[in-house]
């Protein structure tokens, strides 16, 4: 009987040694805008999805300001299929004629979103839905690619994102609701829908507010030095050594434009970026919350936290987090 209060004890001393570490980061993040980039399979399953949402709300209600900007590409693939629509993609980007931006604008407001909204209220926070049937936040031109020989690709109604209504967004974060946007835009030109990248979307939305922190969730660990080994996470980068690894090939594919999101944020007077793996329950708080964090953190020279390596000592920081 002894031994099982000591045990209580020590179990609940271990939890107040926690809520001691967090509170640091509590107070250093109080009132400050973290812009949290929602996407891939950490929406498609149901408890991962809960256990993120519920970080949201944590963190709003110890005082933070999150902002939710989200896609939905595996819900927009799999609508098109059920409509019989085949999906056509151009350099790694949904070519949107009208009928495909139909069902993205309905997948991702009446579907994602709606969802996201009405789970943050459910677990305790308030959010509220900004997209072109409320309240258009965003606001942009159409884009194209460049194809041989320097000609111009048209991707139909696929935009980036030019303007952001921050009074809108900060509104709301004062008032203690989480705004939840969609990659979707309000083309400037006729007034029309942009399906917009939402790693693109959600870095304006922090460049703009000027976040303290920009966090995408992805399906990986974080960067990797070797993409089929997660114990060659890189824990710290500097925009030089992101570059470093992009021109050795380490950095590619899909993690290229997150990458260059990530650069610009930065330029832009974001202080920091997470590249994390949003399938391990409660990646948000890990990540903000603790001295070591789980996931890759760039930031400029100087800024990148204690135990996290720039990528001039890359390969050692690789090495460290396979022991």
């Amino acid at each position: 009987m002894r031994r099982g209060t000591i045990e209580v004890h020590e179990e609940a001393i271990r939890k107040a040694d926690v809520l001691i570490e967090a509170l640091g980061y509590i107070r250093k993040f109080h009132n400050r805008f973290t812009v949290i980039k929602l996407g891939g399979s950490v929406m498609e399953d149901p408890e991962t999805l809960r256990a993120l949402l519920v970080d949201v709300v944590f963190m709003q209600t110890v005082g933070l300001r999150p902002v939710v900007v989200h896609g939905g590409g595996k819900a927009i693939s799999a609508a098109m299929q059920k409509a019989g629509l085949q999906p056509t993609f151009v350099q790694g980007r949904r070519y949107t004629d009208e009928a495909t931006l139909g069902i993205v604008s309905e997948v991702l407001i009446e579907g994602v979103n709606a969802d996201i909204v009405r789970h943050i209220n459910k677990y305790g926070g308030r959010a509220a839905a900004l997209h072109p049937r409320t309240t258009s936040c965003l606001s942009g031109s159409r884009m194209t690619l460049a194809g041989e020989g320097g000609t111009p690709i048209d991707l139909g109604r696929v935009g980036e994102v030019a303007d952001v209504d921050t009074m809108t967004i900060e509104n709301l974060c004062l008032a203690g609701i989480v705004p939840v946007l969609p990659s979707l835009a309000v083309c400037r030109e006729d007034e029309g829908l942009l399906n917009v990248n939402a790693d693109t979307a959600a870095a304006a939305v922090a460049r703009h507010l000027r976040a303290e922190k920009l966090v995408f969730l992805t399906d990986t660990p974080g960067i990797l030095r070797d993409r089929n080994d997660p114990r060659s996470l890189i824990e710290g980068l500097t925009p030089e050594g992101c570059r470093e690894l992009a021109g050795q090939g380490v950095i590619d594919k899909g993690m290229i434009p997150k990458v260059d999101a990530c650069l610009e944020s930065l330029e832009a007077g974001v202080r920091k970026v997470h590249i994390i793996d949003g399938r391990l329950p409660h990646a948000l708080l890990l990540e903000i919350f603790t001295d070591r964090g789980i996931g890759t953190e760039i930031a400029k020279a100087g800024a990148i936290a204690k135990g996290r390596l720039p990528a001039a000592t890359a390969t050692v920081t690789a090495t460290a987090s396979a022991r």
